[in-house]
């Protein structure tokens, strides 16, 4: 593998400029260390790639070492701060040599899509030096609460009116009366999941989409119902795509085939695996030596679904669909059980208002609440609708974005992106996305660095992309113990794959669930409950503790059990708990 590094360009000056946050000042560094480095090289090759620079000067070092520290902002890295021309030139050097070395160690069967994912990396790897995640807090306009298209446009300055960025309520989308021919809408469609993530974090090793959810249905099995239901009823083909991972891609190609009698179409394609790389190196954690070993698992990971745009063009999807008539794609996480297709989302992507522009891409927001703080927002800057992270938020206004009064919505996920508007940003190379570099901790206490992307972040590449406030109903999560017992309860009901909040609660708001450490894994979910409670009248439960419930059991109000260090507390089958606290210690023995 071989990618050109830029040569920077030569000052006419005696030295170099000096990198901002270093007090040496970087004379000639490259010049005068390059043989020199040459030959150390040679006589002394480094034994532990990845945790060294031997190929990068020691003012580089400094420099970086210094803007590193300088740029810790909760949890996540910015680049090295305006490091100068020849010291980024010396790292994107020594990077590639890495990288060709672990293609090179890398199994011959797996090294074109090695050497692929690594070119990818080498590009973000390059663009995460010359670029800074954070915006100008100063420049941000807040979209203020139940704003609708016209709302915003009234906030704007008038030097931005020439292409206003939208916002839209899902209400007002629903007054638009549905074409009699539902089918034509639904043939231009393709769904796609991102299945990239496993279980791992409910004790559940394989693929997310592989846990059960309702009535030993999984994830899958629900999708797959959905769109094998819409296929049916409107005699249409809705194809579902699925963007695997490395760590799902097996699990799931080998269930597929259950599927491959219904009338669903299932096409599939694998993301990109990028290196994590050692914060203070800058270089990769992995070395030939452990891929040859087979010891590399830590070293890699995902690279955030913003990969998607490039990896779906890559796949030869993206071409085949519109060779086929589809225009639109609806993306979502596999574990949002709401992320439904909607036919009035679907029929404003295809067929706009009158004298409203075509829209490219929809982002679905909901209103955020205390427990989405930290999730990203709906913010309008430099004259259009974008998503901002909290990794691009400045340290001292990490209290304002999470302020819910500041910024009302929350991204959901669910995404609806025209397939030609995507074809023609990629053939352009004009879609980009921030860089987060997100820090993580080896289970050898090495500190490492890896660098994803958001796909929303591509919001604001796309002609008159809108934001939909839509009901908190098509943001259902399930990420914790606490979200399966809510989906698994009567709370909801399931209608051709479909989850519905049961009409037999009186609000529609759903239960705070809060669970103790004792069931933070699937097995001590069903362990410590003998069957899913009723749950139809329940608002608050908060247990932990070493609890266990019995059958049939039925929780209403505010109810809270804490069972004290060393003792258990056990509900007897049967119990109905009605804005009761129990703590301490509690057996019912049948008699």
């Amino acid at each position: 593998m071989s990618i050109g590094v830029t040569t920077p360009e030569t000052s006419s000056s005696n030295s170099c400029n000096r990198c901002c946050l270093c007090t040496t000042t970087c004379t000639n560094h490259i010049t005068k260390n390059n043989k020199n480095n040459k030959k150390k090289k040679k006589n002394n090759k480094n034994n532990s790639r990845g945790h060294s620079m031997s190929s990068v000067c020691d003012a580089a070092k400094k420099c970086i070492k210094i803007a590193m520290e300088a740029n810790v902002v909760m949890g996540q890295m910015e680049r090295p701060a305006e490091m100068c021309l020849e010291v980024q030139h010396d790292i994107e050097v020594a990077m590639e040599k890495e990288l060709n070395e672990l293609v090179i160690a890398t199994a011959a069967a797996k090294q074109e899509k090695m050497e692929t994912d690594l070119k990818d990396f080498q590009a973000e790897f390059a663009r995460f030096l010359e670029h800074r995640p954070h915006v100008d807090w100063g420049e941000i306009e807040k979209l203020p609460n139940g704003a609708t298209c016209q709302m915003v446009l009234k906030t704007i300055p008038s030097k931005h009116l020439a292409n206003p960025p939208q916002l839209e309520s899902y209400g007002t989308l629903r007054e638009r009366p549905l074409p009699t021919n539902v089918a034509a809408l639904l043939q231009k469609l393709v769904v796609v999941k991102l299945n990239g993530a496993l279980g791992s974090h409910m004790g559940f090793q394989a693929p997310h989409c592989l846990l059960s959810v309702r009535d030993e249905h999984t994830f899958l099995d629900l999708v797959v119902e959905q769109i094998e239901h819409l296929n049916v009823t409107y005699g249409c083909d809705i194809p579902l795509v699925l963007m695997n991972s490395y760590l799902t891609n097996e699990e799931t190609q080998k269930t597929l085939p259950k599927y491959g009698h219904g009338n669903v179409r299932i096409k599939t394609f694998l993301q990109s695996r990028f290196p994590r790389i050692n914060k203070e190196t800058l270089l990769p954690v992995s070395t030939p030596d452990l891929i040859l070993n087979g010891a590399d698992a830590e070293c890699w990971h995902l690279p955030g679904h913003g990969d998607f745009y490039a990896s779906f063009a890559r796949s030869g999807l993206l071409q085949q669909f519109q060779s086929e008539g589809r225009q639109v794609m609806f993306v979502s996480n596999m574990d949002n059980l709401g992320a439904n297709v909607d036919l009035h989302l679907l029929q404003h992507m295809l067929t706009p208002p009158e004298r409203c522009a075509p829209c490219h891409f929809i982002m679905e927001v909901t209103d955020r609440t205390r427990a989405d703080v930290e999730g990203g927002t709906l913010i309008h800057y430099e004259g259009k609708l974008r998503l901002l992270e909290m990794a691009q938020v400045p340290y001292e206004h990490v209290d304002d974005f999470k302020s819910v009064s500041n910024f009302p919505f929350f991204n959901t996920n669910n995404l609806w992106i025209s397939l030609a508007a995507c074809e023609r940003l990629r053939r352009t190379n004009s879609i980009n996305m921030e860089i987060i570099a997100n820090q993580r901790t080896l289970s050898n206490g090495l500190n490492c660095l890896q660098l994803e992307r958001a796909i929303g972040a591509a919001m604001k590449c796309f002609d008159n992309a809108l934001g939909v406030t839509v009901p908190r109903s098509r943001f259902l999560p399930v990420k914790k113990t606490s979200d399966l017992l809510l989906v698994r309860s009567n709370l909801y009901a399931c209608r051709a794959g479909a989850l519905h909040l049961n009409d037999q609660r009186e609000f529609q708001i759903i239960p705070l669930i809060k669970l103790g450490d004792e069931f933070t894994q699937v097995k001590d979910l069903q362990a410590r409950f003998a069957n899913i409670p009723d749950l139809l009248e329940l608002d608050h439960l908060t247990v932990s503790g070493n609890v266990a419930f019995g059958k049939d059991v039925v929780l209403k109000g505010t109810v809270i059990i804490i069972a004290n260090h060393g003792h258990e507390i056990v509900i007897p089958s049967g119990s109905i708990l009605e804005n009761k606290i129990i703590s301490g210690n509690l057996t019912v023995m049948d008699h």
